[in-house]
């Protein structure tokens, strides 16, 4: 009797033993399935998606670099560009002063140019200063021999204006050219001319 217990009781603990070291078994298994898939994973998304991520933003930043580098480089144009109108416009604005100015000065010294031109002062520095704004190189002295012209020859050559005139001045000619593209012979041109310059001078003194 004794030596069955002893025996049953053998069994027992040799089934228990059994159960644990299974149990044992398959948890160190499951474990290492586990750890496995995880480090696999794991080195997946070290080994392949974080180079992956930082290719993508790699590109990223190459590409805004370009675009940035582009922008950048568009905006400066632009400024330059900008800032070359600005530049040229207040010089510009500049030498029409100054020539206005002088205006007035030869104006004040010389009251009577505006009488023989038969316009008055304000009149002739109005339309002098309208003048400038097309062409701000204009001097007073070119816009007085326009006018002077205009009056003495716009009767018998109704396309000679002093607008006429002064557009031919804008376009870089001297009077005598614009005044034969205008229609008088070199000869003509040489004595309106002439006799322009003698009355300015008169109204001078």
């Amino acid at each position: 009797m004794r030596s069955r217990i002893i025996t049953t009781a053998g069994a027992v603990v040799v089934a228990i033993t059994f159960a644990m070291a299974v149990t044992v078994s398959v948890a160190a298994q499951g474990k290492g399935h586990g750890g496995g898939g995880g480090g696999g994973g794991g080195r997946g998304a070290s080994g392949m998606g974080q180079p992956t991520g930082i290719d993508v933003e790699r590109g990223r930043g190459r590409s805004s670099d370009a675009s940035n580098g582009r922008a950048d480089s568009e905006r400066v144009n632009a400024s330059d560009r900008s800032n070359g109108r600005s530049d040229d416009g207040r010089e510009r604005a500049r030498i029409a002063r100054e020539n206005l100015s002088n205006a007035n000065r030869e104006l004040t010294k010389h009251p009577g140019m505006a009488n023989t031109l038969h316009v008055n002062a304000n009149a002739l520095r109005a339309g002098y200063q309208s003048a400038l704004l097309k062409n701000p190189n204009l001097t007073f002295g070119q816009f007085v021999a326009a006018t002077r012209l205009a009056h003495n020859l716009g009767a018998d050559h109704p396309n000679i204006t002093r607008d006429a005139i002064l557009a031919g001045l804008a376009n870089g000619k001297s009077i005598g050219q614009t005044l034969q593209n205008l229609g008088l012979s070199s000869h003509e041109a040489k004595d309106a001319k002439k006799r322009a310059e003698r009355e300015i001078e008169q109204s001078r003194k």
